[in-house]
């Protein structure tokens, strides 16, 4: 039954005006439709999809919740065979919306990266516990590892950013950045799938947390709310357009922590061991070892007037 055929009110006469003017507009800005070309992927069926690879990464945890040794098999194997098949029509869909290649060639390559999607699962889920357990063992409100995988935002975050990742390697467009900007909009971590993540990567409250594309990220790591790993600015060509893919993000070496409400931006590197106190602005590189913190704000209160005298103090001098 359609709930809205007892509504008391109609376009009326206004019906046929509005239709044709939004089909002038349509054509009139190209950008912001597809008609008449090929189907798109649907954001809506990969919302899904990732939501059920997070059953298959972390089983009882997401998605069916009654497993056991009796019947894993037979839930995998159907999860498998019907995720997979989705995601195969999502990836197709990717590869071909603004492809001019012939379609046999498109289904072979989705159907062959759609395999070696969920041949590299395992992997996925052995970087993953590294993630899991870095969250434990840095953080003592955790009691326990189903904490950190149920509750916080950052495996959300970093798990999606993980099967992303593989897919951006995979060379699937659009697909991998609809996942991501789902979990940012879920969690407030915003990670491009196209960055570089090391093992046992971990993300603390998470809030406001931004990598670039082309951010490198070492073993061991870890960064606090707030964190932006952004681009000090973008390069244009003669005639005005950004030019794209070059490194532009900074590179964070092994070990490195970074605090709350920090930005390093630009291609510098943050070496082996470093750590980034909160509230620094960084555009520069700091060797390996080294710490940088932000002078605490002193108030000096003259003629019921005050003036706020802050600065920076590090053991490596900037």
């Amino acid at each position: 039954m359609d709930i809205t055929e007892n509504i008391p009110f109609s376009l009326g006469a206004q019906l046929e005006s509005v239709a044709g003017s939004l089909q002038d507009s349509y054509f009139a800005h190209r950008r912001i439709h597809h008609i008449s070309t090929r189907l798109m992927p649907s954001r809506d069926e990969i919302y899904e999809i990732t939501q059920q690879l997070f059953a298959l990464i972390y089983p009882g945890f997401f998605g069916r919740l009654d497993l056991a040794v009796e019947n894993i098999d037979s839930h995998l194997r159907d999860l498998l065979e019907n995720l997979s098949k989705g995601l195969y029509l999502q990836i197709y869909n990717s590869l071909s919306y603004k492809s001019q290649n012939d379609d046999e060639m498109l289904k072979q390559r989705a159907s062959q990266v759609t395999k070696n999607f969920f041949k590299a699962l395992p992997e996925i889920r052995e970087l993953l516990e590294g993630d899991v357990l870095a969250g434990f063992k840095g953080d003592p409100a955790a009691q326990d590892t189903d904490v950190v995988i149920f509750s916080y935002p950052a495996t959300i975050a970093i798990g999606t950013y993980r099967l992303a990742h593989a897919l951006w390697n995979m060379q699937v467009p659009l697909l991998p950045r609809v996942m991501t900007e789902q979990a940012h909009s879920l969690t407030g971590i915003d990670i491009h799938p196209g960055a570089g993540i090391g093992r046992n990567f971990f993300i603390d409250h998470g809030t406001g947390v931004v990598i670039g594309e082309t951010t490198v990220i070492g073993d061991n790591c870890k960064l606090y709310q707030g964190v932006t790993l952004g681009a000090v600015s973008f390069p244009h060509n003669d005639e005005g357009q950004i030019i794209r893919g070059n490194k532009r993000h900074p590179t964070l070496e092994d070990d490195v922590i970074v605090y709350s409400n920090t930005s390093i931006l630009g291609d510098v590197t943050i070496g082996k061991g470093a750590t980034i106190g909160g509230n620094i602005f960084l555009t520069r590189s700091i060797p390996p070892g080294c710490t940088v913190t932000a002078k605490q704000a002193e108030l000096h209160y003259r003629n019921r007037h005050h003036s706020l005298d802050r600065g920076v103090v590090t053991d490596y001098q900037i």
